[in-house]
């Protein structure tokens, strides 16, 4: 096993540490990018534990269902580790597991926002010469 792996797991729940606050898992999970964030979030109630929303201290414990809401997509996922650092992706991609229902929603939502993306015009702000000249032929024509 390389010695980052090694590494990475020894950083992840230790016998010591069965309880850690949401906040920071979410922090080490790379959920949001700082603590504060996932307060913030947490206190809205963008973040839920088995279905019910929680303060920013609720212990969180392995095993336990996490629903994160976040610029318009929904994460499902189980807790699978704790950890009081955050690390890298890689990481953090072990703090959890998400569930099948949840990456499919997600995939089809991001689907969905390619879409509407694509149908939207490409104009940004005013257009240049060599189009306002082919507007004008355009609506100039008889």
């Amino acid at each position: 096993m390389p010695a980052s792996t090694m590494k990475a797991r020894a950083n992840l729940s230790a016998p010591a540490s069965i309880r850690q606050r949401i906040d920071k898992w979410l922090w080490a999970a790379r959920f949001y990018k700082t603590r504060s964030l996932a307060v913030q979030a947490v206190d809205a109630g963008h973040v839920r534990v088995d279905g019910e929303r929680v303060k920013p201290a609720h212990d969180l414990r392995v095993g336990e269902r996490v629903s994160v809401r976040r610029s318009g997509f929904a994460w499902e996922v189980e807790v699978t580790a704790l950890s009081d650092r955050r690390g890298g992706a890689a990481d953090a991609a072990l703090l959890y597991r998400e569930t099948a229902q949840s990456l499919e929603a997600r995939t089809e939502a991001l689907q969905q926002r390619k879409a509407a993306l694509a149908a939207e015009p490409r104009w940004s702000g005013r257009p240049a010469k060599r189009d306002r000249r082919k507007l004008s032929d355009f609506l100039n024509e008889p």
